[in-house]
């Protein structure tokens, strides 16, 4: 069984391994309340991840480590193991999806671990895994339904709630279960009183529904650019101690996400990924009861791939009214353009791109469409600026 005195234990174990990361007051992300940042995204490797990878394999006995470890993982996990094989000397085999970012994937390949790269998402890779491990033998360390792996990850807890023990809430992020599981054990261990939330992206939600409705339940489909926890089926141990710790359950959606990783960057100069911003979008798009409540929010890792940075940013920025974009149909004239552009800018925004259209076959002969990409304040504002173009007489047929 977990217990306190299991997850102390591990501490003292990664006190000389990992950082102890900082807790930091947010500025504006959620008004309504006093919310606080745990910042694992700055954590060794760039994610918890190595706190219950790291904790598992030290356990391990000299027998063990000969036949070395097996593991599957979306990429922060692979590079915990990694880490503690090299340290240790052991020999790593790690499953990782193909949809895992690359440069998670090769971030591991340097601490000299041996990947195979299965296509699918993560529990794709499990299963093969799992495959190998029969046939080859080795210790598989599971990355997140195992006592030792979830005890590690419950340091975290404790970090928590010695800097802050008044806390009356703390948000975490769910892909199998095993952060919030042993984040919560440790928590609650402390400080009964405390909430504890979970937050899952909605195109992988088996945490939430199984939650919901008190039994394990497995998704056909994960759809997320939060890789970290894209996963079809909670663990079984993880879903116990989420039903017996866990206050709520509650998903975000992929925009919410974008968004909250766009405002970690600006207003906190903080890098996160998609998994590790879903606790912070829950925050932003009120989904708890966290209104006057002094509240952390996990953030869990920042290992983003740079290639999907762009889209996220350009994502968040869309959903926020930050960037703006509108077709105006037209009498295809001088003029026109001028008047549009001079609208915008004395509202104050920004245009950025202009595409002129003459249109089609069902179009005026005289007509054209004008796109019109602009920078905007928010979403007030570019509805302002749609109401002041309406006005001057032009028809908006998309925006």
């Amino acid at each position: 069984m977990l217990t306190l005195n299991r997850i102390e234990q591990a501490a003292q174990v990664l006190a000389p391994v990992i950082r102890r990361t900082d807790l930091i007051l947010s500025q504006h992300l959620a008004p309504d309340c006093e919310l606080y940042l745990k910042t694992e995204n700055l954590q060794t490797t760039g994610s918890f991840k190595v706190r219950g990878a790291y904790y598992k394999m030290s356990l391990m006995t000299e027998a063990e480590k000969k036949l070395g470890v097996i593991a599957c993982s979306a990429g922060n996990h692979a590079q915990g193991v990694a880490l503690a094989a090299q340290r240790a000397g052991i020999e790593a085999t790690i499953f990782i999806p193909s949809v895992a970012p690359l440069f998670k994937i090769e971030a591991t390949k340097r601490m000299g671990a041996k990947i195979k790269i299965v296509d699918g998402v993560y529990d794709n890779a499990y299963n093969a895994a799992v495959a190998y491990q029969k046939e080859h033998g080795g210790v598989f360390v599971h990355p997140f339904d195992d006592l030792n792996v979830i005890a590690g990850q419950g340091t975290l807890g404790l970090e928590i709630i010695d800097e802050a023990p008044d806390l009356d809430a703390v948000i975490v992020p769910i892909g199998g279960g095993g952060l919030i599981s042993g984040l919560a054990f440790a928590v609650k261990a402390k400080n009964p009183n405390c909430k504890i939330y979970g937050v899952q992206a909605a195109g992988a939600d088996s945490m939430y529904h199984s939650y919901h409705n008190k039994q394990r339940e497995t998704r056909a489909h994960v759809a997320t650019f939060a890789d970290g926890i894209a996963v079809k089926s909670p663990g079984a141990l993880t879903f116990e101690y989420c039903m017996g710790y866990v206050d709520d359950i509650v998903t975000v959606t992929d925009d919410e996400i974008a968004t909250a990783i766009l405002t970690l960057m600006e207003q906190q100069k903080l890098m996160a990924e998609g998994a590790g911003a879903v606790a912070v979008a829950a925050a932003m798009f009120g989904k708890l009861p966290i209104a006057g409540k002094k509240t952390c929010a996990v953030v869990s890792g920042g290992n983003i791939d740079a290639n999907i940075l762009a889209r996220v940013i350009n994502r968040g920025l869309l959903t926020t009214g930050r960037f703006s974009e509108l077709v105006i149909e037209m009498l295809d004239k001088p003029g026109q353009l001028k008047e549009v552009s001079a609208i915008i800018a004395d509202m104050g925004a920004n245009v950025i791109k202009v595409i002129h259209d003459p249109g089609g076959e069902n179009t005026s002969i005289t007509g054209c469409f004008l796109h019109i990409s602009m920078e905007t304040r928010n979403r007030e504002h570019f509805d302002l600026i749609k109401q002041a173009i309406a006005h001057a007489g032009y028809k908006i047929v998309e925006s």
